[in-house]
């Protein structure tokens, strides 16, 4: 028989404990960021301080009248956003139009940087990870090629900003080759600039990431594929590929997230005080709208992120259904339904199993 003391250790539950580990983790993250994500959905719902109303003939100043932050407003600050208003001075059509043209800048420069950065990390993680290749410095070239992500936005702003001025090395070494300067902090010859940043800086995260996926595969799954004979596209397409579909839905899931919400590098790839326009994104919208020179716009603001956030949670939800294995999704239809026809065929009988 247990003795009074093994009976009072089996009896004391360490469950308590376990939570009292975990809630540092909740208590920082209601604060930091539930807290926040419910502030930005109430304020979506509220006015925007002063708010135009038409524009001074004599002087071109626009007008405004004083409306209170504290006002609500109801879903207006989203009509405005997505569909504009009725004037060429009302508010809303403003903010719509500058809205518009930030969530464009932002698909395209996501697009345009995650396409030949999936493409490079994905060459480079097949590449680093073939037991075939004798590659020489694989750690030396991980670390050079993972350092850019570890590399502050501010600084690599001014590092491209320096190389892609007027007088910089790249219009110096064009001017050799016989072409005119070309501003590339300018216009729509910004986005290549910013595209190429932003695959520089990210390409070595997802190169990582993807190689650790692949060494997650069975080795032997490789050595059957050699000695049936199939060529490295072959191997690639018909192993590699199909067994790292969950590790390219995390890539494209994060990559999504991350780029549309890039904010650094546009905001900070300007030249002097003039900002960029074609470059502008959403998040950059965001903060403009928090403090300028109308006033704080809290609720323009808000109303953005809660888009920003419907889109991306939207576009995640369908990348994630178009990449789920469908043997699963099937396997556990079908274990429903025998649940289902168990309990109904135990009621026909009262509840009593026969």
């Amino acid at each position: 028989m247990a003795s009074a003391a093994q009976k009072r250790i089996k009896s004391i539950s360490y469950a308590k404990y376990g939570y009292l580990f975990i809630l540092p983790f909740f208590l920082v993250y209601g604060i930091f960021q539930l807290w926040p994500l419910i502030k930005t959905f109430i304020l979506a719902l509220y006015g925007n301080g002063n708010k135009v109303i038409g524009k001074d003939l004599m002087t071109g100043q626009m007008l405004y009248n004083d409306i209170s932050n504290e006002d609500f407003v109801g879903l207006d600050n989203f009509k405005a956003l997505l569909f504009g208003g009725k004037g060429e001075f009302d508010d809303a059509t403003v903010h719509h139009e500058v809205f518009i043209n930030a969530f464009k800048n932002t698909i395209i420069l996501w697009v345009g940087n995650f396409i030949p950065q999936i493409i490079l990390s994905l060459s480079l993680a097949v590449w680093f990870t073939d037991a075939k290749l004798k590659i020489a410095g694989k750690g030396f070239f991980k670390v050079v090629m993972y350092m850019p992500n570890i590399i502050t936005a501010a600084s690599v702003s001014v590092l491209f900003l320096c190389i892609f001025a007027t007088n910089g090395p790249v219009n110096q070494i064009l001017g050799e080759l016989g072409v005119d300067t070309i501003r590339f902090v300018e216009g729509t010859k910004a986005r290549p600039v910013v595209m190429f940043i932003q695959t520089w800086m990210w390409f070595g995260n997802t190169m990582i990431m993807l190689m650790s996926g692949i060494m997650g595969i069975s080795p032997s799954l490789f050595e059957a594929a050699d000695i049936d004979g199939a060529s490295s596209m072959q191997t690639f397409w018909r192993v590699t590929l199909p067994l790292l579909s969950p590790i390219m839905v995390y890539t494209v899931v994060t990559s999504m997230i991350g780029g549309l919400q890039m904010f650094d590098i546009p905001y900070l790839f300007h030249d002097g005080t003039i900002e960029n326009d074609k470059i502008e994104t959403v998040a950059v919208y965001i903060l403009k709208r928090y403090k300028n020179q109308n006033g704080y716009q809290f609720g323009y603001a808000g109303a953005a992120s809660v888009i920003l956030f419907i889109f991306t949670a939207a576009l995640g939800s369908i990348t994630f259904i178009m990449n789920r294995d469908k043997d699963e999704v099937l396997k556990r239809k079908q274990r429903k339904m025998l649940i289902k026809q168990a309990k109904a065929k135990k009621n026909q009988f009262g509840g009593l199993g026969i």
